[in-house]
C-alpha cells in the first residue's frame, strides 16, 4: 500500500532535486566563466609582456585539447575570446559576481554586439533579472531595445502618482521596430494590427517584460453606441490595463481625445477595483514632437505617444554584416555546449 502523504513526499523531492540540479548548473557556469576569464588574462598579460603571437595560441589550444580530450572549449576561436573577455572586464570581482551569472554564449554576444561596458553591463543586468536566453539578449541588442525604452512622449509625471509614473515612462520606448511583420511603409491600420496578433509573441518581447494580451478589437458600448479598441493588453507589474491605438498616419491632436475616451471606458467598464489607472499608448507613423506636446499638457489620462518602424531601421549591406549566434556557434564548433543551453 502506497502511504498517502506519498505523493505529495515525492512533489517535495522533485521540487528540492530540481533546485539541486539548477544550483549545480549555476555552479558550473561560474567556475566555467572564472577558468575563461583567467586563461584569457593570462594570455593577455604574456601578449602583452613577451609578444606572444598567433602560433603560440594554436599551439596552446593543440596541446590543452591534448591534455584534456573530454573538455570542449579550447579551439583557437574560443581562446581568442577569452583573451577579449579578460581584455573586457579587467576587474576580476565583477567577472565572479554580475558576470558569472550569464553562461558563456551569452557573452560571445555581448563581445561581438557591443563595445562599450556601460552598455554590456545595462544588457546583463536585463538578462539577468528577465531571463533572457541568448537569442532573446541577441534581439533585444540589435534592435537597441534598452536604449529605446523610456523615450515615448508622455504626461506620466502630471497624470500618474510615483513611483507608478516612473515604472510606466519606462515601460514604453520610442520608436517601435516593427520590422518583424514584414509589412512596408503603406501598411494600413488594420493590415498592422493583423500582422501584430498573427506575430504576438515577438511584439510581446518588443513591446517588453510584464505584457500579457488580452485580445483585439475589444468592444466597449457606451450610450448605446459600440466602439472598438484596436488592442487591449495588461500590464503585470504596473498592474494596470494598457490600451493600444494604431495610426497609420502622422500624429494628430484629436487623436488623444479618443485614446483618452477609450481609457475611461476600459476604467469604467473593466477596470478591477485593485487595478490601477489605464494606460494608453498611441502608436503613429510619425509624429511632430511640439504638437504631440500640446496635445498631452491639459490631457487628464495617462497617455503616451510613440512612433513605429515597419522596415528595417539598418541599411542591408550592414545588417548582413553583423555575425548570427547562429555563425558565433559554427566558429566555436559548439564548445562547451553543456553550459550554453
Amino acid at each position: 500500500m502506497i502511504p498517502t502523504d506519498y505523493a505529495a513526499w515525492l512533489g517535495d523531492l522533485k521540487a528540492r532535486i530540481h533546485v539541486a540540479q539548477q544550483c549545480a548548473t549555476r555552479a558550473v557556469n561560474t567556475e566555467m566563466i572564472a577558468l575563461y576569464w583567467h586563461i584569457g588574462h593570462d594570455i593577455l598579460e604574456r601578449q602583452n609582456q613577451q609578444g606572444w603571437g598567433a602560433k603560440v595560441i594554436e599551439r596552446l589550444s593543440k596541446d590543452l585539447r591534448s591534455a584534456f580530450p573530454e573538455m570542449k572549449g579550447f579551439s583557437v576561436r574560443n581562446l581568442l575570446y577569452m583573451r577579449a573577455f579578460a581584455e573586457a572586464w579587467a576587474d576580476e570581482t565583477i567577472v565572479q559576481g554580475v558576470l558569472a551569472q550569464l553562461p558563456w554564449y551569452h557573452h560571445l554576444a555581448l563581445l561581438d554586439k557591443l563595445s562599450t561596458a556601460d552598455e554590456r553591463l545595462a544588457y546583463i543586468y536585463a538578462a539577468i533579472e528577465h531571463g533572457w536566453s541568448r537569442n532573446v539578449l541577441v534581439m533585444h541588442i540589435e534592435t537597441q531595445s534598452l536604449e529605446r525604452s523610456g523615450k515615448a512622449l508622455t504626461n506620466f509625471n502630471e497624470r500618474l502618482p510615483k513611483p507608478q509614473s516612473d515604472l510606466a515612462h519606462e515601460a514604453l520606448k520610442d520608436p517601435y521596430k516593427l520590422d518583424f511583420l514584414g509589412l512596408g511603409i503603406d501598411a494600413r491600420e488594420r493590415e498592422i494590427e493583423n500582422a501584430l496578433v498573427d506575430h504576438i509573441t515577438r511584439f510581446l518581447i518588443e513591446l517588453g517584460v510584464g505584457f500579457a494580451y488580452v485580445g483585439k478589437q475589444i468592444p466597449l458600448e457606451v450610450g448605446g453606441q459600440d466602439f472598438f479598441i484596436d488592442l487591449l493588453f495588461y500590464h503585470l507589474t504596473l498592474r494596470c490595463y494598457v490600451v493600444i491605438e494604431l495610426k497609420a498616419g502622422d500624429f494628430k491632436p484629436e487623436h488623444t481625445g479618443q485614446l483618452s475616451f477609450y481609457l475611461s471606458a476600459v476604467d469604467t467598464q473593466v477596470k478591477h477595483a485593485d487595478d490601477q489607472p489605464t494606460i494608453g499608448l498611441l502608436l503613429c507613423k510619425s509624429r511632430n514632437k511640439i504638437v504631440a506636446e500640446y496635445a498631452l499638457r491639459d490631457m487628464k489620462k495617462p497617455i503616451g505617444i510613440a512612433e513605429y518602424e515597419l522596415v528595417n531601421a539598418l541599411p542591408q549591406k550592414f545588417e548582413t554584416a553583423l555575425p548570427s549566434i547562429e555563425d558565433i556557434e559554427a566558429e566555436l564548433g559548439c564548445d562547451d555546449d553543456r553550459f550554453m543551453r
